[in-house]
């Protein structure tokens, strides 16, 4: 996304967020500064005096033959002592764990981070997935995932047309999406009443997603099952999704009670 121009003063912070959010968006592979450079539009030397800065105070680190960037300690130690505010992770990880157990497949808890969905939480069944599927801290831009899909789906129609055009010139890192087909998935999800995402990332991945119930007029979690796609069609797709569904209702009446304005 190529970084706007802001009033005087805040450019260089809005700069300095957006190479971080970049940065945790490939914190498994690492990014390079050219591709920092060239994915938030700044000129190289601009980005590597950020990106200087913030390895010398711990919030990023390099690694690998090409340098590569990774979050640093200190993003670690910052997450760590935000966490007693956030218990969404903890109180949802139970949940992961028994869909876990019971169906032997890859569960994910997504939240939404503007127009991208994050992975906070994921629980691997005895059939995990193999090939690459979303690690926790992954960002990436909503729809592209079951449980971005489903938060895509809960939104008001303008928000969301405006979500998917922030976000088109992203989409075709992920498989064969594009803005057209992410409509047309939308479209699928609402009729279907659920996110199913079904081989147009990964070719032999199946995901299926639904967003945690909330009054609060907007979503901002949801719960997904991915796996090869063989394990989730016919009867057996209808059962899982109505297990999502029900502990996604659950889940609702769980926060809400924790006091974080969530409920069927």
């Amino acid at each position: 996304m190529e970084i706007k121009s802001s009033p005087k003063g805040t450019q260089s912070i809005e700069r300095t967020i957006q190479i971080l959010k970049k940065v945790a968006s490939r914190n498994t592979a690492g990014i390079t500064l050219a591709e920092i450079a060239r994915k938030t539009g700044l000129k190289p030397p601009t980005a590597h005096r950020i990106l200087a800065c913030l390895a010398e105070h711990g919030l990023l680190m390099q690694r690998g033959p090409k340098r590569e960037y990774f979050l640093g300690m200190l993003a670690y130690e910052l997450g760590l002592a935000a966490n007693c505010h956030f218990t969404l992770r903890e109180l949802c990880s139970p949940v992961l764990n028994r869909l876990a157990r019971i169906t032997g497949d890859t569960v994910f808890l997504t939240t939404r981070s503007g127009v991208d969905s994050v992975v906070i939480e994921r629980a691997d069944g005895s059939y995990p997935i193999r090939v690459l599927t979303q690690m926790v801290g992954e960002r990436r831009p909503l729809g592209s995932t079951a449980g971005g899909l489903a938060l895509l789906m809960a939104m008001p129609e303008a928000e969301r047309n405006d979500v998917i055009r922030k976000n088109r010139h992203r989409l075709n890192q992920y498989g064969n999406l594009t803005e057209s087909l992410l409509n047309s998935m939308v479209e699928r999800a609402s009729k279907l009443g659920y996110a199913l995402n079904e081989g147009q990332i990964l070719p032999e991945v199946t995901g299926i997603g639904v967003v945690i119930p909330t009054l609060l007029g907007s979503h901002y979690a949801a719960l997904s099952i991915v796996a090869l796609n063989n394990r989730l069609q016919g009867k057996r797709r209808e059962e899982i999704v109505a297990m999502l569904n029900a502990e996604a209702a659950k889940l609702g009446r769980t926060l809400a009670d924790a006091g974080m304005g969530m409920h069927p």
